[in-house]
């Protein structure tokens, strides 16, 4: 857009909605920097980031003094102030409501559930707490529910979780999907139908994708070669 600085992200890309951010603007073609928060190492709790983020969290927009937070409402926000493709977040109402209704359902389900697994499987034992047998017994089935309201409920049969193209919907939920695969867990392994879904979300992104992903590749090598 004529006259404006390219955007600021503030990311760390061990964090889902962070990689999907970072596909986003990268996919589209949106001028933005990057500026890493290491979340491990605290800096999110640094003063000067706190006075960005009060809540402490990333990602952060900027935008040329706009300063915006929460994956769901930057995402939405680009898509509807940049020049970006129409099926990202559709202005036909819905269309449109299809994906809010996906993402409202999100963050307590594949979000919430994808995330359980991990911070159980890789996560805790890097902090030297074993994992719990039966809880995350428990994790998995819930994540198991999770997979198939995703196949039954938005996939059913058609190619992305909102209809016959991507949107913002599919970016975030891939992003979550792969977060188990730090610990070498492909959830989707057994789920011929969201493993279509999944090469359908990945080509539609390109190189971007797997850019994001290259951390959790590396966590995967380094954690399957402690087992």
């Amino acid at each position: 857009m004529a006259g404006r600085q390219a955007v600021k992200a503030y990311l760390d890309l061990l964090s889902q909605p962070c990689r999907a951010l970072l596909i986003f603007l990268k996919h589209n073609k949106i001028p933005h920097t990057v500026e890493l928060i290491a979340l491990r190492k605290g800096q999110q709790k640094t003063p000067e980031f706190t006075k960005l983020n009060p809540m402490q969290k990333v990602p952060v927009l900027d935008d040329n003094g706009f300063i915006l937070t929460e994956s769901d409402a930057i995402l939405k926000y680009l898509a509807t102030t940049y020049n970006v493709p129409d099926h990202w977040y559709p202005k036909l109402p819905e269309k449109r409501a299809r994906v809010d209704e996906y993402t409202a359902w999100h963050h307590v389900n594949t979000r919430m559930h994808a995330s359980t697994v991990f911070l159980q499987e890789v996560i805790f034992p890097m902090m030297g707490q074993p994992t719990n047998p039966s809880k995350f017994e428990k994790s998995l089935a819930d994540l198991d529910g999770t997979l198939d309201m995703l196949e039954n409920m938005f996939l059913k049969r058609q190619p992305f979780l909102c209809g016959d193209d991507i949107s913002l919907a599919d970016l975030l939920a891939v992003c979550e999907l792969m977060q188990p695969l730090c610990g070498g867990r492909d959830i989707l392994k057994d789920r011929p139908k969201l493993l279509s879904w999944r090469s359908r979300v990945q080509s539609a992104l390109s190189d971007s994708f797997d850019e994001a992903h290259s951390v959790v590749y590396q966590i995967r090598e380094k954690f399957t070669a402690k087992l």
